[in-house]
């Protein structure tokens, strides 16, 4: 017999094992005798009464099973050296979760990228966060994991339908990530550890025969008529392949504009954009957890926010307690910010993304008029005209809180985690008005919420601008192929399909099955 138990403790008795393992008998109402086994099923932290705690759930059980198993996927992976040829372009989540689907049954991924490995990617976001110099092939955004990789590792959806979320967090252990993203109800890794996983899982693909290739900068489709039989890469190497997977990630417009020239169906998409916000950490904490100091046994808390302001929705997004604003502009001329956190996430900073939906019609005067790239042209324009008001580095404009939500200067800006420094400068000017508009109202919204959210301490930064892709590529809603191009499966976030590193994840895999599944009816 199995039990399932929830018991609350507070910070620091949650990890004494013994202590949650006898309050959880005590409550299963079992006899002591008969358990064989007690396991920790998930944790989190209610900080909704006067005093945080964390709520464990927990099973106890009179069976003998070895545990709650950890499956292991890696021992499920077929060589694949003389498998069907998959080229899968992007090796973000989406590319590297496919390309695994793939070799559980038997095919041969070829994953290609225009970026550079977790490795020496790491010298491109030094070369921006330094000295301001932008590769448009590797940066925040492009290059081995994707945006994700150097931008937090949260491993949170609300997406969990959408596939196996489980057997994601297991691949995610199986190749290094820790044992606390299984019971976390929002786990988390940190990018100073995420890199290492990325490598390791690329080293399972190339040792069951898949291939990764970085540098590999897809210029064209090969195509017959309306089938795609492969890729060009560089402008000069040909990539043959009956099936290609498209997960090239939210920001790489030239693919936007090759598919529009020629003549393959994409359309515009709501997406959002706004700003950083960033908090002293100390500050949220004492909002969140009613406490002047947390302690070593709370993590940096985190919040969540949303309100409609005149039918709009305006939302915090990407929240990194303890973190840093990092310059994620993937073109010279732009800036773009995104956030982070390590793996302690004790930075004295908090930051979040607080953004304003945007749909395609609310851009051009007629909705006749709405061109596939017509919000991603938008999302474009903002980030140039918001360069336009800086140095011609990445410093980027900011103004505090207080004064932009009262429409004046910033004589002085509070100290901030964004390395390429801040500009004083009107962000309430520069950036649309509606979009201010709808900001200003919904801060003042947000403070009812958190009391103490707007203040003088907290300082915007412009521009947050790659919450989503703003372009989607149609697709089949059962073989998940493009409606007008045989064999072409667009696929994760950069399609328009999955927000996040776990959603990217799952969409590969459900991509790859859709491939596989393909291959297996013309094979018969």
């Amino acid at each position: 017999m199995d039990k399932i138990v929830e018991i609350s403790l507070p910070p620091g008795e949650h990890l004494n094992e013994q202590l949650w393992k006898e309050r959880a008998i005590k409550k299963s109402g079992l006899d002591f005798s008969d358990i064989k086994e007690i396991d920790l099923i998930k944790r989190s932290i209610d900080s909704r009464g006067k005093r945080p705690v964390y709520r464990m759930k927990i099973r106890v059980s009179t069976n003998e099973s070895g545990g709650m198993p950890i499956l292991r996927h890696k021992g499920k992976l077929q060589k694949s050296e003389n498998g069907e040829r998959v080229i899968v372009v992007g090796a973000g989540p989406a590319g590297y979760f496919a390309a695994l689907q793939l070799l559980e049954h038997g095919c041969k991924p070829i994953v290609v990228d225009r970026g550079k490995d977790v490795r020496a990617r790491r010298r491109d976001l030094r070369q921006i966060q330094q000295f301001g110099v932008v590769n448009p092939d590797s940066n925040y955004c492009f290059g081995e994991g994707g945006a994700g990789t150097y931008s937090d590792g949260k491993l949170y959806t609300r997406s969990k339908k959408r596939g196996n979320f489980q057997k994601v967090l297991e691949i995610l252990h199986e190749h290094g990530a820790p044992n606390d993203i299984l019971v976390e109800a929002h786990p988390h890794i940190g990018s100073n550890k995420l890199p290492r996983i990325v490598q390791a899982i690329r080293e399972t693909i190339e040792e069951f025969g898949g291939e990764v290739h970085f540098g590999y900068k897809v210029t064209d489709f090969l195509m017959d008529e309306c089938t795609v039989n492969g890729v060009l890469i560089n402008g000069e190497i040909e990539l043959k392949g009956r099936s290609v997977i498209l997960a090239t990630g939210h920001s790489a417009r030239d693919i936007y504009l090759l598919l529009h020239q020629k003549g393959i169906e994409i359309e515009a998409k709501p997406f959002a954009l706004g700003v950083r916000i960033e908090h002293p950490q100390s500050l949220i904490d004492s909002i969140q957890y009613n406490m002047a100091n947390r302690g070593e046994n709370l993590p940096a808390s985190s919040y969540s926010l949303a309100c409609q302001i005149g039918g709009k929705g305006v939302f915090s997004f990407c929240m990194c307690p303890g973190g840093l604003i990092v310059p994620a502009s993937t073109a010279p001329g732009e800036i773009v910010v995104n956030g982070m956190s390590l793996s302690r996430r004790d930075s004295p900073y908090a930051n979040a993304g607080t953004v304003v939906s945007v749909q395609p019609e609310e851009l051009v005067r007629n909705v006749d008029l709405v061109h596939p790239l017509t919000c991603m042209e938008f999302q474009t324009s903002v980030e140039q005209m918001v360069f336009k008001h800086g140095d011609g580095s990445q410093s980027a404009p900011a103004q505090r809180l207080t004064d932009f939500v009262s429409g004046k200067s910033s004589s002085s800006l509070p100290s901030s985690s964004y390395i390429p420094g801040l500009l004083s400068r009107r962000v309430d000017e520069i950036l649309p008005s509606a979009i201010v508009n709808s900001l200003q109202k919904a801060v003042m919204e947000f403070d009812q919420k958190m009391k103490g959210y707007l203040t003088e301490e907290a300082v915007v930064v412009a521009t947050e601008s790659r919450t989503s892709s703003p372009v989607r590529i149609p697709r089949d809603s059962q073989s998940l192929m493009h409606p007008q191009v045989r064999g072409l499966y667009p696929c994760g976030e950069g399609a328009g399909y999955a927000g996040g590193i776990m959603s990217a994840a799952m969409d590969g895999q459900k991509v790859a099955t859709a491939v596989v599944n393909a291959i297996s009816l013309s094979t018969i």
